[in-house]
Order: C-alpha cells, then sequence, then structure tokens
C-alpha cells in the first residue's frame, strides 16, 4: 500500500497539472472513499481508494499527447460552467482523461497540446521555467520600431511587468482574412505565462490586437494543420518537448538559486 499526495495522484493519472490540481481540490471537486477533500496534505492510494474529481473517478492511464489547432470562439480549459465548447469538445478521445497545456485566450486561435501527462504539462507553464511560445499577431496599425523596442524591455501595465523575448516585423498569412483589420503584423515570441500579455501590452502602446495566432510551443510548431483538426504527437515530438521542458527547468533553478548556491561568483567586471 502506497498512499500519494492527492494532486500528485491527479497529476500522474492526467487529470490536470499539480497546480491545476491544487486548485480542485481547495473548491471541494475531490473526493476520496464518498468524503469531500480539501487538504492538500491529504494521501490516498488508486489501488485501495476510490477518488472522484466532479464525480468521475480517476484511474491510471498511459499517457497520450495530441495537437490541435484552435479555432477562435473555442474555450481553452477541460470544463466550462457557461456551457460553451471548450478544446476538448474537439478532440473526442473517451478513453483518457485529458486536459489543455496552458490557456489560449478564447479569441486567439492556434497551437494548443492535450495530453494527460501533468508532468509535461507543469514543465511547459511553470512561470519560472519559461519555455518559448511564438505567436503571429495582426494589430490594427503598424507599431513602430520604438514600440517594439519597448515590449522587449518591457512595460508596466496595471503594476505587472510585462515583457517579450523578441518581436519583430512579419508577413501576413496565406490565409489572412481582408476585412479582419490588420493593418501590420508582428512575430511575438514570450518566455512568461502571463494573462493575456500580448493583448496588453499592445494596448499600452495604443494598438488592437486584432488576430492572435500561437505557433509554436518550444520545438513543437503547428504547420499546417487545419482550423479545428487535431493529430497524436509522434514519440519524436513528445521527446523534444521534454527535452525543452527540463533544459528550460534547468535554465528556471540556476537563475532562482543565484550565483552563490550554484557555485559560481559573480563577476568583478
Amino acid at each position: 500500500m502506497v498512499q500519494e499526495r492527492l494532486q500528485k495522484i491527479l497529476s500522474n493519472a492526467g487529470v490536470a497539472s499539480r497546480r491545476k490540481a491544487e486548485e480542485l481540490i481547495l473548491a471541494g471537486r475531490v473526493q476520496v472513499n464518498g468524503q469531500v477533500v480539501t487538504t492538500l496534505g491529504a494521501r490516498a492510494d488508486l489501488d485501495v481508494d476510490e477518488v472522484l474529481v466532479d464525480g468521475e473517478p480517476v484511474r491510471r492511464d498511459r499517457y497520450r499527447y495530441f495537437m490541435l489547432n484552435k479555432p477562435r470562439g473555442i474555450v481553452t480549459t477541460a470544463r466550462d460552467e457557461q456551457g460553451r465548447e471548450t478544446v476538448l469538445d474537439l478532440v473526442p478521445i473517451g478513453d483518457v482523461q485529458l486536459h489543455p497545456v496552458g490557456r489560449l485566450d478564447r479569441e486567439s486561435e492556434g497551437l494548443v497540446i492535450v495530453t494527460n501527462d501533468g508532468h509535461l504539462t507543469d514543465l511547459l507553464t511553470h512561470p519560472r521555467y519559461g519555455v518559448e511560445k511564438e505567436y503571429l499577431v495582426g494589430v490594427d496599425a503598424p507599431v513602430p520600431a520604438k514600440d517594439i523596442e519597448r515590449m522587449v524591455r518591457g512595460i508596466t501595465v496595471d503594476g505587472e511587468r510585462l515583457r517579450a523575448a523578441s518581436v519583430r516585423p512579419a508577413e501576413p498569412p496565406g490565409d489572412a482574412e481582408p476585412d479582419a483589420g490588420a493593418g501590420a503584423w508582428l512575430l511575438v515570441t514570450l518566455r512568461q505565462g502571463k494573462n493575456r500579455e500580448i493583448r496588453r501590452m499592445l494596448a499600452a502602446l495604443g494598438r488592437k490586437v486584432v488576430v492572435l495566432r500561437r505557433l509554436r510551443v518550444g520545438p513543437l510548431r503547428l504547420g499546417d494543420l487545419g482550423s479545428g483538426a487535431f493529430r497524436e504527437l509522434t514519440a519524436d515530438e513528445v521527446a523534444a518537448l521534454y527535452r525543452a521542458g527540463r533544459a528550460a527547468q534547468a535554465a528556471g533553478e540556476r537563475a532562482a538559486d543565484g550565483p552563490e548556491r550554484s557555485g559560481r561568483l559573480p563577476s568583478r567586471r
């Protein structure tokens, strides 16, 4: 009999990442043997205990990995209390409990990874690790070079520091709608996972985002996958995502440790 923390059980079973699993527990949505559990330190053993999330049993599943080209108007969540269509409605794999990796707001489109691997989800979404995500952005008017530089240096919006890893002008996509209102296009790379970061930065610069399409997560590219379509990832693609996530994790932990704890002395130059 091996008991584990509930959030680890939920993550390993593919219900959610560990951080999201903690939210589920605190919200009273998890039961163990018929009792609602709201304590983060609670433990259970799937071999002997019945664990439910929203009334559905948690079971050990083999890991599955999919990529979806999310259309606009779809909510990036496992379930929506307002009854709106979610990304999981577009990936109808009924034999495993899937969840989306991270968020892509309802008005945005493009690459969303869907899986039941909580560990990979943590690697790709943890704010300290900063796995790169690339976006094609259509704005209502050209963005001056000085404002592009500001996006990379960082802009404070509502007391929060927002910053892009890189920004450069881009060509419009071949399927760009003439009436979408895009007067210029940018290719923006982010390492942070802050809410609506691109839209908020450009709004602070007096620009409106009219198209926002995620093209890449780490090494995984959207490619020519059609809007609303999905496919299962190859073993090589999954391995590449793990390599990118672990490399970002190592870099994030080194940065958090600082030069003294990492064994390096600060430069005197």
